[in-house]
């Protein structure tokens, strides 16, 4: 391996670490609130799996052919304009990194509170979450590699952690497999609304599936590492939610899942009170200890990625210079900060489901755009050095624009207030653009 860049065992595993965090740990609630049906909700989880699968060979082909840190900053500035690469930048570090981070950070908290009642409450569950992003922050803007291999162990321990919770679950927890069974209307809801609503979380629990793409300057060997590490990533969590979520169901029924007795809405700490039903309260207690440390996995990750992003948007002249500087081994820890400061902000100001759906509807755009952005550079550039092509090319990436749009559509008609949250953010990001003196205003990657 070459000095200061990262393997594919290290980027799939930033890839796992991204996927599995705030989304599988909270969003089931939510989801069961929307279905109250075991079956449609693992089939969005199968549905939402494969997509994340036809959006990874998809980048993968993007990445192979342009190994620049930076993901869709790179690729839709390629096939579309400057201007939507660096809305596209804009967007991943308000919606794409600070605010997931946010939330993992944020969860991480409750499930602390759970541990340690003493630290229960929202306030509580906020100032742990700013602790645990400055952390990170401290770790990442020293070394790459470093924090690279550490973030390589917390991923490695989570994913052991996670599979021994499904076989001990599944094997001796307390459950009832007729919670699986079909209920209010069955597989038919696949083509409701109420689907659509559900595979929105679904898609932003599987949201990170491209991490790797965001440090590909990084790797050793990108047009190799890059494809593979975002295939095999999404393979892994892929299978591991899938279990997950029957683990899940086997221990508590979609309607219990869907709201506390207390009626203050969808279970958020899903893993807790899942393992809280198998084995007993004290028990569900370790487990929530075990998922505070998944979720410090997540964190990590998204705090590594992320600056690559604005760090390479800045060597453009999209985001003020500063952003670029690094240090003397290779970390932009500016961009580092800067990302860190945002995530607080988001901690301090927002709440977990806002900030889910802010998140998701925003990144599904860009997401979109850049799997299109295979079509249209096969047809803008069809002689470029294509050292990965993407697998069931054009049906994956037809089919991945053609849900998200469907996805965002419900979205827009159920939460238009977080639709236009995510409509400023872009805006802002456009402002930005043709505010900023030195902006690019060629393509020359």
């Amino acid at each position: 391996m070459s000095a200061g860049k990262l393997g594919l065992g290290t980027a799939a595993a930033i890839v796992v670490a991204n996927m599995i965090g705030t989304g599988i740990f909270g969003s089931s609630g939510f989801q069961a609130h929307d279905l109250h049906d075991g079956p449609t909700m693992l089939v969005a989880w199968l549905v939402g799996g494969l997509l994340a699968l036809a959006g990874a060979t998809a980048y993968g082909e993007l990445g192979a052919m342009m190994p620049r840190a930076g993901g869709e900053y790179v690729y839709l500035r390629q096939a579309y304009h400057p201007a939507v690469g660096a809305m596209s930048g804009w967007v991943s570090l308000f919606a794409g990194f600070s605010a997931p981070i946010a939330t993992a950070a944020l969860l991480f908290g409750k499930y602390v509170g759970v541990v340690w009642p003493a630290l229960a409450g929202e306030t509580a569950a906020q100032l742990v979450g700013v602790g645990l992003i400055l952390a990170m922050m401290s770790l990442h803007a020293f070394d790459t590699v470093i924090g690279g291999r550490v973030q390589a162990a917390f991923t490695l321990g989570k994913v052991l952690l996670i599979a021994g919770f499904i076989g001990a679950g599944l094997l001796f927890g307390e459950g009832d497999w007729e919670q699986l069974s079909p209920r209010h209307g069955g597989l038919e809801n696949v083509l409701s609304e109420r689907f659509a609503m559900s595979l929105y979380w679904v898609m932003v629990a599987y949201a990170g599936w491209n991490a790797a793409a965001y440090i590909a300057s990084d790797l050793e060997q990108p047009q190799k590492t890059l494809p593979r590490s975002l295939l095999l990533g999404t393979v892994v969590v892929m299978v591991l939610y899938l279990l997950l979520n029957v683990t899940f169901l086997y221990a508590m029924s979609p309607e219990m899942l869907a709201g506390r007795d207390d009626g203050s809405g969808p279970i958020a700490e899903v893993g807790a009170a899942t393992a809280g039903a198998l084995f007993g309260a004290k028990v569900g207690d370790t487990i929530a200890a075990v998922i505070a440390l998944a979720l410090v996995s997540s964190v990590s990750a998204m705090v590594m990625a992320g600056p690559r992003v604005y760090a390479s948007m800045a060597e453009d002249g999209a985001l003020p210079g500063v952003l670029a500087k690094r240090t003397s081994r290779g970390v932009p820890a500016n961009a580092v900060f800067t990302q860190g400061v945002l995530a607080c902000a988001f901690v301090l100001v927002g709440d977990l489901k806002s900030l889910v759906n802010y998140i998701g509807f925003t990144l599904s755009i860009f997401a979109a755009l850049a799997v299109a952005a295979v079509i249209v550079l096969r047809v803008k550039r069809p002689d470029a050095p294509r050292p990965y092509r993407a697998s069931l090319y054009p049906i994956a990436p037809i089919l991945f624009v053609a849900v998200s749009a469907w996805a965002a559509y419900v979205q827009i008609r159920w939460n238009p207030m977080n639709a236009l949250y995510g409509g400023v953010t872009i805006a802002a990001g456009l402002v930005v653009y043709l505010l900023t003196p030195a902006r690019p205003r060629a393509v020359a990657d």
